[in-house]
């Protein structure tokens, strides 16, 4: 069977994991320790995952792996992608990340099992945003503007009955950011946007982070 490697905290784990649930194709989950880095180097000659392993060779990039699933059977991601939708994860990125990061290095991840699994990310991570403590410090004035964001993101979404059939990049881009979003606690979800996130997490089998949220 296939391998995919991941960390459960990687958005761009989770859109490689997202094409295999959503097109039912089994492939095996292996989560390596974040601090882990002669396993990838040693696959793609860099410390990056997701990685694909198939019949002894490997594949990195997330977009490359989902393009290459989705061309198994009948393609999925069919729908043209919409410009709003890149702007708003855009727009949202730097604000998701700087309260992401912090939860994530306390969350019960399986990538972050050891000590020093842990202490790497928190070392490679606080190098760009500061102590994470400040972060927690900040407060839920810090989730105001999430939250803005999120009302903003609600008229963009499809209709309910449009999640049922094909999708497009732009979902498989969104979900995983919303994935993130939800170790965030105290986010207030639009209806819109609770009903998207509840939608794809289902059909794509992977579970929201709302139950270890922080």
């Amino acid at each position: 069977m296939r391998k995919l490697y991941v960390y459960d905290h990687c958005p761009f784990c989770i859109k490689a994991r997202m094409i295999f649930g959503l097109k039912n194709i089994p492939v095996e989950l292996v989560v390596l320790q974040n601090d882990d880095e002669a396993t990838p180097i040693g696959m793609i000659g860099q410390k990056m995952l997701p990685i694909l392993e198939e019949n002894g060779h490997y594949m990195g990039e997330s977009l490359d792996i989902i393009a290459q699933i989705d061309q198994e059977g009948t393609p999925l991601l069919t729908v043209p992608a919409r410009p709003e939708i890149s702007d708003w994860i855009s727009r949202s990125s730097s604000l998701l990340y700087r309260q992401f990061l912090p939860r994530a290095a306390a969350a019960p991840f399986p990538e972050f099992s050891t000590t020093s699994g842990r202490a790497y990310f928190i070392r490679k991570k606080e190098a760009s945003t500061g102590p994470f403590c400040e972060i927690f410090n900040e407060g839920t004035e810090a989730l105001l503007p999430l939250n803005a964001l999120l009302e903003d993101l609600a008229p963009l979404l499809p209709e309910p009955s449009a999640l049922q059939g094909q999708l497009s990049y732009d979902d498989i881009h969104l979900f995983a950011h919303l994935h993130s979003f939800s170790i965030i606690k105290g986010l207030t979800y639009p209806t819109a946007v609770e009903h998207y996130r509840q939608a794809l997490s289902e059909r794509s089998g992977i579970p929201l982070l709302d139950a270890v949220a922080v």
